[in-house]
């Protein structure tokens, strides 16, 4: 009787509904308003919110996972999570390594921010950037002296202490900091580089990266992404 009771919860078990898919979300944790680390020390900003609602819609399980920028691609290839939602712009060497999928954020200017009043020499000065940045690689090639840093906050710091005449990274990133400054920092130039920004996946996740391609349409179609740009980067902010 025992062993019939167990056949029958067993079979019940297998016939019920499948676990959702456990998806490590990995992203950086230090660039603000796309994604940071809040006081409850929890992930936070643009990418965290569309994130939940991306693996709501394609019925996944997600689990955040803070890495380092300078690593985040190697370690998405060695399995360290499954995904790469950072603020990471879409560019053909990158897509070498890895696939992308379809855009949650339209293209955007890049500018450069120096101190208010400074003069600042672009093709010839020195530019700070992020390393592993699509602006870094454009400072390399553009005949200014390139020193590159590890975070964000060091490109600024570096700005603000003269070890470099101006930084250049995202327009949504530099923007509210200039806002912020009282007037010590300002735009000293624009420029447009690489495409949107979307998640990187492994070669081989060919089914996760459909459904979060399905997840990305959805938000799109219905208006919700367009909402959340707008929260986050400000009503002017492009748009799809």
């Amino acid at each position: 009787m025992k062993k019939m009771m167990l056949t029958a919860l067993v079979a019940a078990f297998v016939a019920g509904p499948a676990l959702a898919e456990t998806v490590r979300m990995g992203t950086e944790g230090a660039y603000p308003p796309y994604n940071f680390i809040n006081d409850k020390g929890e992930v936070d900003g643009f990418e965290r919110e569309l994130g939940d609602e991306l693996c709501s819609r394609a019925k996944l399980d997600c689990v955040w996972v803070v890495n380092e920028w300078d690593s985040i691609i190697p370690n998405l290839v060695s399995g360290n999570y499954d995904t790469i939602i950072a603020g990471m712009s879409i560019t053909a060497e990158r897509d070498e390594v890895i696939d992308f999928t379809q855009d949650y954020i339209p293209p955007s200017p890049s500018i450069y921010m120096g101190m208010n009043g400074a003069s600042v020499n672009l093709n010839g000065g020195v530019i700070a950037a992020q390393t592993a940045t699509i602006q870094a690689s454009y400072v390399a090639e553009s005949g200014a002296t390139l020193v590159e840093f590890a975070t964000p906050e060091e490109t600024i710091a570096a700005v603000k202490n003269g070890e470099a005449d101006a930084v250049l990274a995202d327009g949504d990133y530099l923007a509210p900091i200039i806002a912020e400054s009282n007037g010590e920092f300002a735009v000293v130039g624009e420029v447009s580089i690489g495409g949107g920004v979307g998640m990187g996946i492994r070669k081989s996740d060919g089914a996760l990266r459909a459904k979060l391609n399905a997840a990305i349409a959805s938000v799109k179609s219905d208006g919700t992404l367009n909402k959340m740009i707008a929260k986050w980067f400000g009503a002017d902010a492009p748009q799809f």
